[in-house]
């Protein structure tokens, strides 16, 4: 309402000032026009002959009544040829005074020259007799009479001011009724908003009762039926959500039931292992430190493999350990919002001894920080796995590369390292727990074949994609991680 009131007064205002700068302007140059004219007509008249007919006298008379001119048409002798009005004489004074240059004219102000030729000059000028402005057009006729032809302005100036009197009551009658009419179409289309604004809020607190209730077809009632058409969907769909939401914890508590006895058995083989190895352990580094003197280059070897193997089988325990949390969901996830590029820097720091050890090259790139959703911390398990990996298979150039690749909505990030390619055979099963590609290698530095399925299990847990891609000089390990 307020803005309609507002653009209602400025245009009012906008035609007001104009009609004050410009509107005088436009008079003065329409009043020129006529005494142009009439000087045209009166000029034609003389040359045909017909100056005193009683036509042209008509036509003289409406020119002069329409435009508010006197004329007065005199010969070389001063004797009266044509007059409008009856003070012809003192026209005739202003005529002469005018043409032998205002030797006469005693007004105080000069006068303005609008347009001069040979014939005539048009000029405004004020009278001394009335102190009241005239436009003025005199000079000579073809015929060589002198005329002048006058209109006074102060009929333009007083035209303009009952305009503008007028176009102000018009304009504030206009804002009124604009004003009352506003209002009135304000609260029409506000009160349907209002509805619709309370419904919505309903639905928010998940309420379908409420229905919008159209009376026309516009805009508006069209969104509130879209909106109801919505709400019944939104019910129909929080109805099913529900229904599905019980199956689920049907089906769960099924699967629960399927999985125990695997879940237990892997956690009493892991609970069984724990102690002996520990045992094993525990014995061996008491050989070490020389409880038993006998023969102590035999006695330093059993010790350092059982310490070794001892080892190895811890690891893996606790990555089945690492693994049986993953794959029945007793641990969260937990999403939150980091920067993968400085986990990632922070990791190769921290892992630069094992590369020295390698004598490997790690390249990566500069990165603008990029944010992901994921849980931080098995990500870089995810990170260590395949970097762990790509150390232990490194040969040839020993480069391992690290790139990352924005996409609109994820990031990938791969971990790539010169040696030989994974036989197609086996791409497939890499995934599956303590699937081994090179047994004997995979011996030789302790490996347990769990690792790239707890990788797996962690980008299930996430959702995510993951994956290994072979290349001449080398394998590619990737996944992938959202960013929006």
């Amino acid at each position: 309402m307020i803005i309609f009131c507002t653009l209602v007064f400025g245009l009012v205002a906008g035609v007001f000032i104009l009609n004050n700068t410009l509107l005088e302007q436009y008079y003065i140059k329409n009043k020129k026009l006529a005494i142009v004219d009439a000087y045209n007509s009166i000029n034609t008249a003389m040359n045909t002959g017909d100056i005193k007919s009683e036509d042209f006298d008509i036509r003289l008379v409406k020119v002069c009544e329409r435009y508010n001119i006197d004329v007065v048409v005199v010969d070389e002798n001063s004797k009266m040829v044509k007059s409008s009005s009856p003070d012809y004489l003192y026209l005739q004074k202003q005529l002469w005074s005018n043409m032998l240059g205002g030797l006469s004219n005693k007004s105080k102000k000069n006068p303005r020259i609008l347009d001069q030729t040979n014939l005539y000059t048009l000029q405004i000028d004020t009278d001394e007799r009335t102190n009241t402005d005239y436009m003025m057009l005199f000079g000579f006729l073809d015929n060589g009479n002198v005329f002048m032809i006058r209109s006074a302005l102060e009929g333009i100036k007083e035209s303009v001011r009952i305009t503008n009197q007028f176009m102000s009551y018009v304009g504030l009658f206009i804002v009124a009724i604009g004003g009352v009419f506003s209002f009135f179409l304000s609260r029409k289309i506000t009160r349907p908003i209002t509805e619709l604004t309370n419904i919505s809020e309903r639905m928010k607190n998940l309420e379908f009762n409420d229905k919008y209730h159209s009376q026309k077809r516009n805009e508006l009632d069209l969104l509130g039926e879209n909106i109801n058409e919505m709400s019944e969907s939104l019910e129909k769909a929080i109805g099913e959500l529900k229904t599905a939401n019980l199956q689920l914890k049907h089906d769960i508590e099924q699967k629960e039931k399927i999985d125990q006895m695997r879940t237990e058995f892997l956690s009493n083989i892991s609970h069984e292992l724990k102690t002996p190895i520990a045992l094993i352990q525990g014995y061996a580094e008491g050989l070490q430190d020389g409880i038993n003197d006998d023969d102590p280059e035999s006695r330093q070897f059993y010790c350092e493999v059982i310490i070794d193997e001892a080892s190895k089988m811890n690891t893996m325990v606790k990555q089945l350990l690492t693994l049986n949390q993953l794959e029945f969901g007793d641990d969260n996830v937990q999403l939150e919002r980091f920067d993968i590029v400085e986990v990632i820097q922070n990791y190769l720091k921290s892992a630069d001894i094992l590369a020295r050890q390698k004598n490997a090259t790690v390249q990566m790139e500069h990165y603008e920080p990029i944010f992901v959703w994921a849980d931080e911390f098995k990500v870089e398990e995810v990170l260590q796995n395949y970097y762990s990996n790509a150390i232990n298979h490194l040969s040839g150039e020993k480069i391992i590369s690290i790139k990352l690749f924005q996409s609109e909505k994820t990031v990938r990030i791969s971990v790539f390292n010169t040696g030989e390619p994974i036989p197609e055979e086996s791409l497939g099963r890499l995934w599956e727990k303590f699937y081994k590609v090179d047994k004997a290698r995979t011996r030789e530095y302790g490996g347990s074949g769990v690792g790239l399925s707890i990788v797996k299990a962690i980008m299930d847990s996430m959702h995510q994609q993951y994956g290994v891609k072979n290349y001449d000089n080398g394998v590619e390990f990737w996944f992938e991680l959202e960013t929006k």
